[in-house]
């Protein structure tokens, strides 16, 4: 990976959105969020600082969830130098794709990524808020031109068939979004790239992989409780999952 700047002298402006919208987790409620001025975009140790105290980045939206009635949205990491990649289930995952190869390239486009998070969107997402897919919102959306942004690619005999888009923190990875074949669902594709980032994190000394929020009421976020030991953040501390639950 190359060296990025951690010039930390940038001012930083903080917005808030003027009207709530309609929650993406839980029904019946609305949300809001505190998020950075575009114009002064964080520096790398900026960015890194602020994900410890439960920021998150989508495309140039560097963002936390600031609601006035809920407090649900808890950002979540891995302690991935603890995590158990031998127990039976992550076991059983990493032996049925040991043929498959991985590797972390730029953030960049390209129409076999496009086309894989296309087929992606319209077959498990086609309800969802990024339906339909196009090529400039998946620009927007995945594709970055910081140094501490890449992919990291899994590929059965050199084809794609998933891409988890990760920035390199100065104390972990962060996974931003995943998409996969939705015709390999059997294979645990998504799971695969959390275990495979766990993995990284361990070559490359880094303590955490960082897995975006987890809301205890919300089945879509379920899936996240798997990866233990999985700390959350209550708003002044990082504290076990089991705490919390």
């Amino acid at each position: 990976m190359d060296k990025v700047d951690t010039n930390d002298d940038q001012h930083i402006k903080l917005l808030t959105l003027s009207e709530d919208h309609d929650c993406s987790y839980l029904p019946n409620l609305k949300a809001n969020s505190v998020f950075l001025d575009h114009a002064n975009p964080p520096s790398w140790g900026q960015y890194s600082q602020l994900t410890r105290i439960g920021f998150r980045r989508s495309g140039n939206h560097f963002y936390r969830p600031h609601c006035k009635q809920c407090d649900a949205c808890l950002s979540c990491r891995i302690r991935a130098q603890e995590i158990n990649l031998n127990s039976k289930r992550f076991k059983r995952i990493l032996n049925s794709n040991q043929h498959l190869s991985y590797s972390l390239v730029r953030s960049e486009f390209t129409a076999e990524h496009y086309t894989l998070y296309e087929q992606y969107i319209n077959t498990r997402h086609n309800d969802g808020d990024m339906y339909p897919p196009s090529e400039d919102q998946y620009r927007s959306f995945l594709v970055s031109p910081e140094k501490y942004s890449y992919f990291l690619e899994i590929r059965d005999k050199g084809d794609l068939i998933a891409c988890s888009v990760t920035d390199a923190l100065d104390d972990g990875l962060s996974a931003i979004y995943t998409y996969f074949d939705p015709n390999l669902e059997k294979s645990s594709l998504g799971t695969l790239a959390v275990l495979l980032l766990c993995k990284i994190s361990r070559e490359m000394n880094l303590p955490y992989v960082y897995l975006g929020y987890w809301v205890k009421n919300s089945q879509k976020m379920h899936y996240k409780a798997q990866f233990q030991p999985l700390e959350v953040f209550n708003g002044e501390n990082w504290q076990s999952l089991t705490e919390q639950v």
